[in-house]
């Protein structure tokens, strides 16, 4: 744990002097009086949070999630005037995902390996920096890059959820820690990706792990203290062993077979929602484990509750009502994505409504209340499905798509999906939804054997099907990736304007007030659009990709617009052939800008690097097919397909260890570079599996041509 005293103290007076002007949220337990002078932020704040428009005080904004800012300084006839008012580094090189706190001139965020940082949001220094030091092997469980997509805060307390499955909760105004508590069993392969959320004093925390083998849950944590207060399991254990609920038992009669020797997956690794009128919490749930249904749930059967929205009351985890979105789902099609909460009128009656556009292609109008389908028109091009049924809420599918008995299906969306974490936005001023989507076809088929050991990528398919043509010719004829950002009517269902990107995998979005969205892209811009045309108004280069998503915040009369910049996650590590090269370096920093802003944004200089020539090909084409298996099985997910790197991390094919089968296996098997995130893997892989893997690198590396920076 490292922090910065001096200016935390810094920081401590300065919030001493604001509690001096109110006594809200006071407490006569130990925990709150120590805590109470910063970041002062609890459920009537956040319901009330229009009246702060300045403020930015939980992921979303505010408990509906749709990321509108009622902030007008900053508009669509003056955004071109916009400038860098700070930076600031955070010394990492990973992908980041955050969405900013602030609160009272202070910023709250997270970066990669789950580090916390306050920041002036004014000035842009750092006040202090926590480091919960997350064991770097642990990445072995993590299946996109050690992202953090941020914190909470409440009563004075930051909370975060660390990649290696805990929730800590740490003094706002000093960074000190206050507690720190398990959510997982730690056997498990678990890890956790998402912000937290609080709600009526519990913080809400989900999970990921699902592609590994695990079953999924929502917790409860006192805030206060936490302890845990409540969990809602996602899908149901074994039968023997008792049901936690009777939503759990009427679950288990939509699976068969023994899914809960695999796990059975419904991860809740980021989205939820809450409505305080309804008293109603909205939870994603994801995808199945093993993703491939055959052998999840042999017999077929819905597999509740993977791939739904889920309704919970707050105060205990009980269950009210469920929309699932793919029943059986057998495409990695999570449901995990932004949910925004509105009332909107359709055909003549307001309505209370729940919108998503998770994976799968579909938009979703749901009524909050109850659960019932509104709507659900496909956002992107699909091919698994061909609409909804408006009478059973169902999907209707193309069979063929389902890729049974060894059979293959190129189906889309792909596993990355039509859109993914990176959060939409609405504006109740031109009632349109703004989705970062995205085109991408998947090649699926069957693996009937599955041998991989728990613990690993459990999938159930085939992944030498999908891996990328040996030629190159034939691999610049693959469709091209793409990325768009869609200005969505969810009253007509229908799209009003697009904006197409150079490709897929762009930033989060932010709506205003001003009549203005801003988007990162994967490219390497911030960029600001005119909310009703799409009309490009303003472009400022990150000099990395942009994921995250932007805010918007008021201190002393002044607007800024703030994004955390630095290319990274699943897709960067695996896609390596497809990354933009714009995207990479990653240059992790948060960004800021106000109206006149003059400060220049640094360019850190980055060698190029060199290509080593690689060792001589002198393996079996036996040896090197067992190799590329076991990479594909093993070593894609950060390494990247075919051994190409996306950038984020060093090009293997350039790796000084191909010279060296010695240094090669210290590395693979023995934890040499453990610290810098490698994870052992002597649980899977032989000394004979791990030689081949270096000769398959040795092959691809002797193919390589000169011209893409490792």
């Amino acid at each position: 744990m490292t922090f910065n005293k001096s200016s935390a103290m810094i920081a401590l007076a300065a919030m001493l002097m604001l509690a001096a002007c109110s006594d809200a949220n006071k407490s006569d337990s130990p925990t709150a009086m120590a805590t109470s002078t910063a970041a002062a932020v609890d459920g009537a704040r956040i319901q009330a949070a229009d009246d702060e428009p300045g403020q930015w005080m939980s992921h979303g904004r505010n408990y509906s999630e749709d990321r509108f800012s009622p902030l007008t300084t900053i508009k669509d006839s003056n955004v071109e005037q916009l400038g860098l008012a700070w930076s600031l580094d955070l010394g990492t090189k990973r992908g980041i995902e955050a969405t900013p706190i602030v609160v009272d001139g202070v910023m709250y965020t997270t970066g990669s390996w789950s580090m916390v940082y306050a920041v002036d949001a004014k000035t842009g220094a750092l006040i202090w920096q926590y480091d919960p030091e997350v064991p770097r092997d642990w990445m072995i469980n993590a299946c996109c890059d050690a992202v953090n997509r941020g914190a909470a805060v409440w009563k004075g307390n930051v909370y975060v959820g660390t990649i290696d499955g805990r929730l800590i909760a740490l003094n706002a105004a000093s960074g000190e820690l206050v507690w720190s508590t398990n959510t997982i069993d730690r056997s498990q392969p678990y890890t956790i990706t998402g912000a937290p959320r609080v709600v009526k004093g519990k913080v809400l925390i989900g999970n990921g792990g699902a592609d590994y083998g695990v079953r999924g849950y929502i917790s409860a944590y006192s805030a206060e203290t936490g302890e845990l207060d409540w969990r809602f399991y996602t899908v149901p254990g074994n039968p023997k062993d008792g049901f936690e609920n009777k939503a759990m038992e009427m679950a288990s009669e939509t699976w068969t077979g023994e899914w809960w020797k695999l796990g059975g997956g419904g991860t809740v690794w980021d989205s939820m929602s809450y409505d305080p009128d309804l008293n109603l919490l909205y939870v994603g749930v994801g995808n199945g484990s093993p993703w491939n249904q055959k052998i999840r749930s042999p017999e077929g059967g819905d597999n509740l509750f993977l791939s739904s929205i889920v309704a919970l009351n707050p105060d205990d985890g009980s269950y009210v009502w469920h929309y699932q979105t793919v029943p059986g789902e057998t495409w990695d099609y999570t449901a995990t994505q932004h949910m925004i909460l509105a009332d909107i009128e359709l055909k003549g009656e307001l309505r209370k409504v729940l919108m998503q556009a998770p994976k799968n292609g579909f938009f979703y109008l749901l009524d909050r209340e109850t659960g019932e389908l509104l709507s659900a028109e496909p956002y992107v091009p699909m091919n698994w499905a061909t609409h909804v049924d408006m009478e059973t809420g169902r999907p209707v599918e193309i069979p063929e798509a389902r890729y049974l008995d060894g059979k293959r299906a190129v189906v889309t969306p792909a596993p990355y999906g039509g859109h993914n974490w990176h959060p939409m936005s609405y504006s109740e001023l031109t009632g349109l939804v703004y989705i970062p989507a995205q085109e991408l076809a998947y090649l699926f088929a069957d693996d009937p054997d599955m041998d991989r050991p728990r613990g690993t990528w459990n999938l159930g398919i085939d992944l030498l099907a999908s891996v990328l043509p040996e030629d190159d010719a034939d691999r610049a004829a693959i469709p091209p990736l793409k990325g768009h950002l869609a200005a969505w009517d969810p009253v007509t269902q229908k799209e009003v304007w697009r904006v197409t990107h150079k490709g897929p995998w762009n930033g989060g979005v932010l709506s205003t007030a001003g009549n203005l969205v801003f988007q990162g892209t994967a490219d390497g811009r911030i960029v600001a659009y005119k909310a009703d045309t799409g009309d490009v108004l303003w472009s400022s280069p990150t000099h990395t990709g942009v994921l995250a998503p932007p805010i918007s915040y008021e201190i002393d009369g002044e607007q800024y617009i703030s994004v955390m910049v630095g290319f990274g996650t699943g897709f960067a590590l695996v896609a390596g052939y497809f990354v933009q090269p714009e995207s990479i370096p990653n240059r992790s920093r948060i960004l800021t800008y106000k109206l006149g802003g003059d400060s220049t944004l640094p360019i850190t200089e980055i060698a190029a690097a060199q290509w080593p020539a690689p060792p001589a090909n002198t393996a079996s084409d036996e040896t090197i097919a067992h190799g590329k298996e076991r990479y594909m099985r093993y070593c894609q997910w950060c390494h990247g397909d075919s051994a190409v790197s996306g950038g984020l991390i060093k090009d293997l094919r350039a790796s000084g260890a191909l010279h060296s089968a010695e240094l090669w296996s210290g590395i693979v098997l023995e934890g040499a570079l453990v610290d810098n995130g490698m994870p052992v893997f002597t649980e899977y892989l032989s000394s004979e599996d791990a030689a081949a893997v270096r000769s398959y690198v040795i092959y691809e590396a002797n193919k390589l041509v000169p011209q893409k920076t490792p």
